[in-house]
């Protein structure tokens, strides 16, 4: 049964993927159909195509590898200098671009002078570019919100776990003092006849049915509290002494910073843990931190390839934070479906796999490198400053930026992405990053 689960999370992931690529390419295909421009191809998939149909001009199919998508447009690049859509040359980087230049009109038909894409003002071409990306990023905010909202994520909840004996600092517990002394005195929590079970439902008088906030009313107290806590279905009324103590700095969301402490209002009990169903605000106070947290796990991928190179080869062991490719997504999305968890919960965490997914690709296409679409929309916004300068100081039209020019770099950029894509598909199949 739970290789059965494995491979049925494997396929899910890859069902997820395939939607999540056809889901980029609509953006642009939509956006380019709007604006006029000729789209030949929509593939999902690179290699033999397996699928394929044509409706209208544009041709719609599945190809074998799942890796990508694409969709093709008429005049991607402007001609020439010399008007000339090709035109050969023995240089090697020269020969890259034209070949470029070539491609983008691979397809052209009678009429399509005016479908090209390089023709379209520059806000418009930014948005065809734009829309790709920003799809993933509408889907990745959906499966967040759905899932933080719909299903909930495993928090710390109002309901006491433990309570403590005496009054320690977690510095010190952190240092392995986890025993009380006969001198230690007993916590406001013990003394006040606080048991592991309860689930505290006032503070103060004030309601509470979030741990962040009672949390928060804990730390900035200090004196007497009246608790109210739900003990076997009867209401219960507690009266605590808090303390100053020496207590671990939290991130905003109940959780703890490690390492770094604050002086604050001292209870003295652990929280349970358990699903709990987030606010539309705190929802988007998580998704904040993702994007944050998604933002610098990019810039810092070049400070990963050390790591990532040791587990390849070296037999090191895997961080958990550690990049991954679609096939360690596939075999953790194998891994969720396979853990001894409420099925509700690995769908959750399912969805909670592609939407980050979706959200990487968003922040990796919006990179202003070719290939990537950020590549392209970084040449149409310098194409329009140049065109808005040229007006403003009454110059002669620079004409369109020949993103061409720019394949050479675009080659060595595909170079590295692949060599690194590369060595991320090795380390995930032989010492693959793996959830509990």
């Amino acid at each position: 049964m739970t290789t059965l689960m494995t491979v049925l999370g494997i396929v899910v992931f890859a069902v997820g993927l395939l939607i999540s690529i056809a889901w980029h390419e609509l953006g642009h295909l939509s956006t380019a159909k709007l604006f006029g421009i000729r789209v030949p191809q929509y593939m999902v998939g690179f290699g033999p195509t397996i699928f394929s149909r044509k409706k209208g001009e544009t041709e719609y199919g599945i190809k074998a590898v799942p890796l990508g998508g694409y969709i093709r447009m008429i005049g991607m690049f402007p001609p020439g200098e010399d008007g000339k859509i090709v035109a050969r040359s023995s240089s090697p980087w020269r020969g890259m671009i034209e070949d470029a230049r070539s491609a983008a009109f691979e397809e052209l038909q009678p009429g399509d002078e005016t479908r090209l894409f390089y023709t379209r003002k520059p806000w418009k071409r930014v948005i065809v570019m734009f829309a790709g990306p920003f799809m993933n990023l509408i889907l990745a905010v959906a499966l967040f919100l759905g899932v933080l909202m719909g299903f909930g994520i495993n928090s710390q909840t109002t309901t006491v776990s433990t309570v403590s004996d005496c009054v320690i600092s977690q510095s010190a517990a952190s240092k392995g003092k986890a025993t009380c002394a006969a001198a230690d005195p007993a916590s406001p929590a013990k003394k006040a006849g606080l048991k592991a079970g309860d689930r505290i439902t006032a503070f103060n008088g004030r309601p509470v049915d979030n741990w962040s906030i009672l949390q928060a009313d804990i730390r900035q107290t200090t004196g007497p509290a009246d608790i109210t806590v739900l003990r076997g279905g009867q209401s219960v009324q507690l009266h605590a002494d808090l303390i100053k103590n020496q207590v671990a700095k939290t991130d905003g969301h109940g959780g703890y910073v490690d390492g770094q402490y604050v002086t604050a209002g001292f209870l003295g009990f652990t929280p349970a843990q358990g699903i709990v169903k987030q606010s539309f605000g705190e929802s988007v106070n998580r998704m904040g931190d993702m994007v944050t947290t998604a933002t610098k796990s990019l810039v810092d991928l070049p400070q990963r390839i050390p790591g990532l190179w040791r587990a390849a080869f070296e037999g090191a062991p895997r961080q958990p934070d550690s990049p991954m490719g679609v096939v360690g997504a596939a075999r953790v999305g194998g891994d969720v479906f396979s853990l001894n968890i409420p099925p509700e919960q690995r769908i959750a965490t399912m969805l909670m796999l592609v939407a980050g997914f979706n959200l990487s690709l968003f922040l990796f296409n919006m990179l202003p490198l070719l290939p990537l679409d950020g590549g392209h929309i970084a040449g149409a916004l310098w194409e329009a400053l140049k065109r808005n300068l040229a007006r403003a100081f009454r110059r002669p039209d620079p004409g369109p930026f020949d993103v061409a020019k720019m394949m050479p770099v675009a080659y060595v950029v595909a170079g590295l992405f692949l060599s690194f894509t590369v060595l991320v598909l090795i380390a995930d199949v032989v010492n693959p990053v793996k959830i509990t």
